[in-house]
């Protein structure tokens, strides 16, 4: 029986596969979405020694990959030919000839006329003769997180942010411009691009993260990982991404000392792989660091608040609604809350400066009654309003040949 399916390129910054970080929790569910109708030729790096073993798996989904190794710190020297060029570093970052000359010969070889890139450097492998219809996944407008990180840094690396900043918002308007959608994961974001990108306003769309509510879920029996003692507060992510450490430095060095005023006992779990040489020095008889681990959710599930204390985030975070779907009470800074369709107070806490995260943590480790009856609520947010194949559906409009031109939007349900 012939295979129906249409060919699609798919191109990805980094593998798609295991989903165990936040832009991989997207883009391995936009594969697994989009392979049901469509053969998947997967362009991706590997930056991560670790996930080399996993590049097979990807035939479950893809009819063919092409896998480029990328050494980070070479990389970087890489990328620093952008201040000779005039362009953002990230671009020569991500650049490869093998793949440009892969993306080129596959287009050609299978037909392909659709596209879908991950990660908005990625857009720069689209000028290529063949394609009909380009999506490109911007998820958070990195220009603009570039541009925060700025005013958190001393000169040199300040200057190199903003720089980084204005060169990449160039170059995501240029992509922009030649393709025919360009989606973000909040209305935030998306209103952040129309401001800053009047001119494609029409093409740009809202695709919210979701999260696989049965596989987070508080029915799944996970043995305690904790030892006995008192109250825990967790954090989860990837600790060699700069806000996530940034926010557990936070909370480990000016609210944690607060909240072990009222319960001197609680500890802090930080779990997540790759914890940089500052977070490994937050150790000790109060933290916790865990590094990489199996499966984070015996953690969740077993934890009595979990925290996300970033103080420069974008995008729905993929941490928050994995805890919400375990059902744990969870304290959010307004930031990381950006997007978010949930009851403060009711689904989840939302704090607005140190001293609330505090008072709310402080408030939920005390309320052990409360905890469960928030958790419960955070799940039925989860379940009504973050579910992957109802946000899906606007990526599948735009590859739908019938569609028509508008670009869609999806809103929790």
């Amino acid at each position: 029986m012939s295979d129906e399916r249409t060919p699609l390129l798919y191109l990805v910054h980094r593998i798609p596969y295991p989903p165990n970080k936040g832009d991989k929790v997207r883009s391995f569910n936009i594969l697994r979405q989009l392979a049901k109708r469509h053969r998947i030729f997967l362009g991706t790096f590997v930056d991560h020694p670790d996930d080399v073993r996993y590049i097979e798996q990807l035939s479950e989904w893809c009819e063919e990959t092409h896998v480029v190794r990328l050494a980070p710190r070479r990389a970087r020297l890489c990328s620093l030919r952008g201040l000779l060029t005039g362009e953002a570093l990230s671009l020569p970052y991500y650049r490869s000839a093998a793949l440009a000359e892969w993306v080129g010969q596959v287009v050609a070889r299978e037909g392909i006329g659709q596209a879908v890139v991950f990660s908005g450097p990625m857009a720069q492998y689209l000028d290529i003769p063949g394609l009909r219809r380009r999506i490109v996944d911007f998820c958070d407008l990195d220009s603009a997180k570039w541009t925060q990180y700025a005013s958190d840094h001393r000169w040199p690396m300040s200057w190199l942010y903003r720089r980084e900043g204005r060169r990449l918002l160039a170059f995501e308007r240029a992509a922009a411009a030649r393709s025919d959608a360009s989606l973000f994961v909040t209305d935030a974001e998306a209103a952040l691009f129309r401001n800053a990108a009047p001119e494609v306003e029409a093409k740009i769309g809202v695709m919210q993260n979701g999260v696989d509510a049965d596989f987070f879920s508080p029915e799944h029996d996970f043995a305690d990982p904790y030892p006995a003692g008192g109250p825990v507060v967790l954090f989860t992510g990837a600790m060699d991404y700069w806000p996530n450490v940034d926010a557990v430095v936070w909370f480990a060095g000016e609210l944690l000392p607060r909240i072990r005023t009222k319960f001197p006992g609680a500890r802090f779990w930080i779990v997540g792989m790759n914890p940089t040489p500052a977070v490994q020095a937050l150790a000790g008889e109060s933290v916790v660091v865990t590094g990489t681990v199996p499966d984070v959710r015996p953690y969740l599930a077993h934890a009595d608040v979990v925290v996300a204390p970033l103080r420069i985030a974008r995008g729905i975070q993929n941490k928050v609604l994995e805890a919400m779907a375990m059902a744990r009470p969870v304290v959010i800074s307004s930031a990381a809350a950006t997007g978010l369709e949930a009851r403060p107070g009711y689904d989840c806490e939302i704090a607005h400066s140190g001293e609330e995260f505090v008072s709310r943590t402080v408030a939920l480790l005390g309320e052990v009654a409360l905890r469960p009856t928030m958790g419960l609520a955070a799940r039925q947010c989860v379940l009504s309003r973050y579910s992957w194949s109802a946000h899906l559906v606007a990526l599948e409009k735009l590859l739908d040949s019938a569609a028509d031109s508008n670009v869609p939007h999806t809103r929790g349900r």
